[in-house]
């Protein structure tokens, strides 16, 4: 009994929409013509014993890492899995509500990343505020270049939507880790000169400022690399998979160059906004502890003066 696949691939090209259909016949598999097979499970298995080398390697050279891989591994599988079974319900239903909640979670998972794992140190409020940049910049981003840039009506569409603003927090969530990483380890290891400002009559401003430039020299330093080997070294990923989803090459290296300058752009936004308010935070118990020790040496000259 013969059973037909079908799969409809989207693309929007300039103000029109492209639909293609793309049939595959389980009789005709000489066909050069016909699409490849659909992938199964026995072909995620295939690609998984590449990573027989890295463990190899790892017991090899004693690397200890045979663990953290397969750990690692398995969590690619089983998340990968689990957000394509979500994905394929909201593409189906094109709620708001399931679409943006998504976007909750993912942004949520964002924050978490950032605050207790790739973090050395945390403080007051630093997940919300994480939270809030990451999430807010990368939404923002998304529906503008979804609606303008992209031609996406509405611009909340679910099959380009979540994909979009997947990529941006994963972005995001690298810039906001080097831009924090870097304030809080320069307040940790300039705290004298930041204290010797203060007292100089500096503004909390005028003595992180450095600190903040830097910061964000680093978290954009990565992004802005990125671009300028896009294309000329590699192929990026999104514009590897519209070629390999059969969509026009050049269709697919106009899609890619927009995601490039909304990811430049989110994590541009997000990454200010985290840093200003780490330093904000950090910056003003460095000048609370400054204030109080000026007021206890007052009170004990005071003491002094009076004998």
């Amino acid at each position: 009994m013969n059973r037909l696949y079908e799969l409809q691939w989207y693309a929007a090209v300039g103000q029109s929409e492209l639909y293609r259909s793309a049939r595959l016949d389980e009789n005709t598999p000489d066909d050069p013509e016909a699409p490849d097979k659909p992938l199964s499970w026995g072909n995620v298995g295939i690609a998984a014993l590449l990573l027989g080398i890295n463990i190899v390697l790892s017991l090899w050279f004693r690397l200890g890492l045979s663990t953290s891989l397969l750990v690692s591994a398995s969590r690619c599988v089983i998340q990968l899995t689990a957000l394509g079974l979500i994905l394929k319900e909201i593409f189906l239903t094109e709620n708001p509500i399931y679409i943006f909640g998504m976007t909750l979670v993912l942004g949520m998972l964002a924050a978490f990343e950032v605050t207790y794992w790739r973090s050395k140190y945390q403080f007051p409020w630093m997940y919300t505020s994480t939270l809030v940049s990451i999430t807010g910049s990368a939404l923002l981003v998304a529906l503008f270049g979804n609606a303008y840039a992209l031609n996406m009506s509405p611009a909340y569409t679910a099959v380009k939507f979540i994909p979009t603003i997947g990529m941006l927090f994963g972005k995001c969530m690298i810039g906001v880790s080097i831009g924090m990483g870097s304030v809080m380890d320069s307040l940790d290891s300039h705290r004298d000169r930041i204290e010797t400002s203060l007292c100089f009559g500096s503004t909390r401003w005028e003595a992180t400022k450095p600190l903040v430039v830097e910061a964000l020299r680093n978290a954009l330093l990565p992004t802005i690399t990125n671009m300028s080997i896009t294309g000329l070294i590699s192929i990026p990923g999104m514009m590897t998979g519209w070629i390999l989803g059969g969509a026009d090459v050049l269709e697919a290296a106009r899609y890619q160059q927009i995601i490039l300058f909304m990811i430049s752009a989110s994590t541009a936004t997000s990454t200010l906004l985290s840093v200003l308010f780490c330093t904000f935070v950090l910056g003003g118990q460095i000048a609370s502890t400054q204030t109080r020790q000026i007021e206890l040496n007052e009170q004990v000259s005071s003491i002094f003066r009076e004998k």
